[in-house]
């Protein structure tokens, strides 16, 4: 991918620079709702991120400041057609994907963020808020319930704070958010407060992040004996990239390590 914008599709702008890549949904006169070429276009985006070595994260946001996503797009009236001919779905396959991904996905929460838009942040691996941001799951308020985003959402916040805002479909703002851990950190400027983020883990080893995230994102599915064995080979993987060896070369000479990201 190229350091100049790229149109992905109407729906959709990718631009990437110094090994970040932003991803905005360009669809603000519908509150950056959810369309099926909204999630065409983020699938075809993050599985080209995925085989790109050069590429150290991803921010993922909406246009303008009024909301990041707001959920699936319910004034086009096709929101909750499927083709039950098919085994899954294309908004399912797309959480499918984020579990794939091992470069950290980053969250710019630039206003509400509702329904679908929550399984975005949630399968995002860090997320940062704008104070005014709105968090929630209105589903039951036109007759149908968040069982998608259910699958991202379990373990990343509470059970009972999560049956709360899946029955009540009332909103939380940032600050209960943060305080829910559904969210890393309110920022009132949030493209410094994303960068300042970005920048306490794009020094280090990009093998180690990539590998590390390949086994936190398996182990959650695992049981405790399952995940001591998965991750007491992992350990031993790793130790053997070209990474582990400059890193641990870099601090007996006490000099910054170069990362080659093998």
């Amino acid at each position: 991918m190229s350091d100049s914008p790229t149109n992905t599709g109407a729906d959709l702008i990718a631009h990437q620079q110094d090994g970040v890549l932003r991803l905005t949904i360009q669809r603000e006169s519908r509150r950056n709702a959810i369309s099926p070429a909204v999630i065409n276009a983020l699938a075809a985006a993050l599985t080209s991120a995925n085989s790109d070595r050069s590429l150290r994260a991803i921010v993922l946001t909406g246009a303008g400041d009024k909301a990041f996503c707001a959920g699936a797009d319910l004034q086009s009236g096709q929101s909750f057609q499927f083709d039950y001919a098919e085994p899954t779905q294309g908004f399912a396959n797309l959480l499918r994907l984020s579990r794939q991904m091992t470069a950290p996905m980053v969250a710019r929460v630039n206003g509400a963020c509702m329904a679908g838009g929550m399984g975005l942040l949630a399968m995002c691996d860090l997320a940062v808020a704008a104070p005014h941001a709105q968090f929630g799951l209105p589903e039951v308020k036109v007759g149908v319930f968040p069982a998608q985003v259910l699958s991202v959402l379990n373990g990343l916040i509470g059970a009972r704070a999560l049956t709360e805002l899946c029955i009540t479909g009332e909103p939380i703002g940032a600050e209960e958010a943060l305080r829910l851990g559904l969210i890393n950190r309110v920022s009132e400027d949030l493209d410094a407060g994303v960068d300042a983020l970005l920048n306490r883990f794009l020094d280090k080893s990009p093998a180690a992040i990539r590998r590390g995230l390949y086994v936190m994102k398996r182990i959650g599915a695992m049981s405790f004996e399952e995940s001591m064995a998965f991750t007491e080979s992992q350990i031993g993987l790793i130790a053997l990239t070209e990474d582990a060896a400059e890193g641990q070369a870099a601090f007996r000479e006490k000099r910054p390590p170069r990362w080659s990201g093998r």
